[in-house]
């Protein structure tokens, strides 16, 4: 498996917990599947571009926040 996937996954993951958002919840805002959400935090497979961009804008962020894995390891130390 990926290592940049899982990464991506578990920042995904990490953004939308903060928030208090349900898979279900992203899903419907970014409009993709709640499987898909699933899939994308999990890191079995990577979004494709356009819903990247989709997935930052239902979590409120920038683009290039979906990738500052540093962060991620300092919000879940």
């Amino acid at each position: 498996m990926s290592t940049l996937k899982v990464q991506f996954g578990q920042q995904v993951k990490e953004l939308r917990r903060v928030q208090g958002i349900t898979q279900e919840s992203l899903a419907n805002e970014a409009g993709l599947t709640t499987e898909s959400i699933s899939n994308i935090e999990r890191g079995i497979f990577g979004p494709r571009f356009e819903n990247i961009e989709r997935l930052a804008n239902a979590l409120g962020v920038e683009v290039k926040d979906l990738f500052e894995f540093d962060r991620l390891h300092e919000t879940t130390k």
